[in-house]
Formats: C-alpha cells, sequence, structure tokens
C-alpha cells in the first residue's frame, strides 16, 4: 500500500512538472506569435514610409524646379467649387490713356 502511494504520489508530481512546464512553452510561444505578427505589421508600416518619403522627396525635387512648380500652381489657381467661377481681370495701363 505505501509503495502504491509513493508511485501515485511520484506520478502526480511528474504530472504537475511536465504540465507547467508545457504551459511556459504554450505561453513562450504565444508571445513569440504576436511579436511575430507585430513586427511583420511594423514592417509593413516601414516600407509604406519609406515609399511615401520617396515620393515625397519627388514632389519637392519637382516643385523646386520653376519649370515643373508652373503647372501645379496654374492648377491650383484654377479650382473652383460649384458655385465659384474665375474672374479674369486686366490690369489697365494708365500709359496709354494719356493726354
Amino acid at each position: 500500500m505505501l509503495r502504491l502511494l509513493g508511485r501515485i504520489c511520484v506520478v502526480c508530481v511528474a504530472g504537475a512538472f511536465i504540465t507547467v512546464v508545457a504551459l511556459q512553452y504554450a505561453r513562450i510561444l504565444g508571445k513569440n506569435i504576436a511579436l511575430a505578427h507585430e513586427l511583420g505589421g511594423v514592417s509593413d508600416d516601414i516600407r509604406m514610409l519609406q515609399t511615401k518619403r520617396i515620393l515625397q522627396q519627388r514632389e519637392i525635387r519637382r516643385l523646386s524646379d520653376p519649370a515643373g512648380a508652373i503647372p501645379e500652381i496654374h492648377d491650383r489657381l484654377h479650382l473652383v467649387t460649384d458655385r465659384e467661377a474665375i474672374i479674369y481681370l486686366k490690369k489697365h495701363d494708365q500709359r496709354r490713356d494719356g493726354p
């Protein structure tokens, strides 16, 4: 009887030890999977920001060049909403209207 109780005790202790170790491994694996997923998201964000930076640098170079900025300014000056209209005013030259 004492031998049976000793064996049951050893099996319970070994089972508890194996359960604790398995739970720790499961927790660590879950954390690693979550971190890998987060790292993938960060990598995607980095690629997106690098692409955005490249596009912004191209835009800056284009707008720094007067030949590239003029069409942009021209387009912005002609933007109107539905209830607006563009009115062009011709500058009156006073020297021609002289005496």
